[in-house]
């Protein structure tokens, strides 16, 4: 283990340093503000920084070019680690938060899932509520994407982080010839469309502060939002539609951002074959939830429906999790239903979670080769996407990878339910926490908070939310014998 670790620790002091040097953006709204957290970010950023810089002189002498284990080991230890350090500014402002709940909220912060333990987020300071969404920025495009932009000038390779960071679908996908060019263009474009969200929030009737917070959560498809009542709290069609807008923007693969970007042409969006499968998805759910919510009465006429229907669809399914209505109280079908869209809808490459709409494409068309091949069992039936031929392997670890996540779903579920929670809490919060959603049904949906949960409940979903930021594999191959043996 110590041959595993000592390589990387100085990567990891500089991950963890510079993770400390984001708070001083925080720090410089609570002195601007003058609010009561000052003392707690001036304290937790000499921590984070100092305990950075004393990990990277600890590794020095033990510096290599990273090998690719190396690069699983480092995402891991990061996603683990980071929480503990975004932790604490909650838990010195707010002494009677336990380790527990404090590691949660980091926790979900920086896997962009918006689950929240905290209540009486209207009273808390701008600087901690933009703490928890600056989390959700940091972590909605990938800390390690951010590192491998400077790993280079430090001496280290970057592809190993790249590659274990990044879904399936992007992990032979070049777009610059360089790995450093790679990352510093997913960031350009990600960065522009935040700013893009910050205007356009302000524009449409929040405050700058809110703005700054709610565009963090929406580009990260987070959640974390300053008003206990979610974007409810503002009552705008407007800001309602501003917000859905970017949330679509945000479920697309920014690689194609970037191209978009990159050669000021709407080209790479009619080429992206993702796109038309998650628009189409979102976009008819919304209108088929919207005439279901009218036809059950639940609304009076159908434009209220529609503005709810569609909104709440939106978020749920780009997994950003804002509500504007307790979808709770809605009939089964809608909740289920927006959950089921959870699980798959977003683009590879974008800052949702679930198992993306790349795989979902696949094992469609995958099912409907064996479908032919019954009826014609010596006919070719190559899978392709975009014109291309999948090759087998392909196919083989999409597969696997469906497997291991029904499988992490069940055996996280009846964890849950050993514990004491009902069936229907536990479900909705394992598919909630598994796709980085937030709000789940039942005892956890979007008007209430996961503080009902116990101790070994919450560190349960915390556990699932890391297994699906990491995409499974990532996380699950640290965790077998084989990777440890020389």
């Amino acid at each position: 283990m110590r041959r595993r670790i000592l390589p990387i620790l100085h990567v990891l002091g500089l991950v963890i340093a510079g993770f400390g040097l984001s708070m001083l953006l925080p720090l410089a709204i609570s002195l601007f503000f003058g609010d009561q957290a000052q003392s707690a970010f001036y304290r937790v950023f000499l921590l984070t920084f100092g305990s950075g810089v004393a990990v990277w002189l600890l590794g020095l002498p033990f510096r290599r070019e990273l090998k690719l284990r190396d690069g699983f080991l480092l995402v891991v230890m990061i996603w683990l680690l980071l929480p503990v350090f975004g932790a604490q500014p909650l838990m010195f402002y707010m002494p009677d938060l336990s380790f527990t709940d404090a590691y949660f909220e980091a926790m979900s912060g920086l896997t962009a899932t918006g689950a929240t333990v905290l209540s009486g987020l209207d009273g808390l300071p701008s600087s901690i509520n933009l703490w928890r969404t600056q989390m959700h920025f940091i972590g909605g495009m990938g800390v390690i994407v951010l590192v491998v932009a400077v790993l280079p000038m430090l001496g280290v390779g970057g592809r190993q982080m790249f590659k274990a960071e990044t879904p399936t679908p992007m992990k032979d996908t070049k777009l610059t010839p360089r790995m450093t060019e790679t990352a510093k263009g997913l960031w350009l474009a990600y960065m522009f469309l935040t700013t893009a969200c910050i205007l356009s929030l302000r524009a449409g009737g929040m405050t700058w502060m809110d703005a700054l917070i709610h565009a963090f959560s929406i580009m990260g498809l987070g959640g974390f939002s300053s008003h206990d009542a979610s974007l409810g709290y503002f009552n705008s069609p407007t800001l309602e539609a501003i917000t859905g807008g970017f949330a679509l923007l945000a479920g697309i693969n920014f690689a194609t951002h970037f191209m978009a970007l990159r050669h000021f042409s709407l080209n790479p969006y009619r080429y992206d074959s993702e796109i038309r499968w998650f628009l189409s998805v979102v976009l008819l759910s919304s209108l088929g939830l919207a005439l279901f919510l009218w036809f059950k009465d639940f609304y009076l006429d159908f434009p209220e429906a529609l503005r709810y229907a569609a909104f709440n669809t939106i978020s749920v399914a780009t997994t950003l999790g804002f509500a504007t209505d307790d979808y709770n109280t809605w009939p089964l079908f809608a909740g289920m239903w927006m959950l089921f869209l959870a699980t798959f809808s977003t683009s590879a490459g974008s800052t949702g979670g679930g198992i993306k709409m790349m795989r979902a494409i696949l094992l469609y068309k995958q099912v409907h080769r064996e479908l032919i091949k019954l009826l014609h069992p010596n006919a070719q039936t190559p899978t392709k996407l975009g014109g291309a031929v999948v090759p087998n392997k392909i196919i083989y670890a999409v597969l696997a990878f469906l497997f291991i996540y029904v499988a992490a779903i069940v055996v996280l579920s009846f964890a849950l339910i050993a514990s004491g929670l009902d069936v229907f809490t536990a479900f909705s919060a394992v598919i909630a926490t598994l796709n980085n959603t937030g709000p789940g049904l039942g005892q956890v949906g979007p008007s209430s908070t996961y503080a009902v949960l116990t101790d070994f409940q919450t560190w349960v979903c915390s556990f699932s939310m890391l297994l699906g930021r990491l995409e499974l594999f990532t996380l699950l191959v640290v965790l077998t014998p084989g990777f440890w043996k020389k």
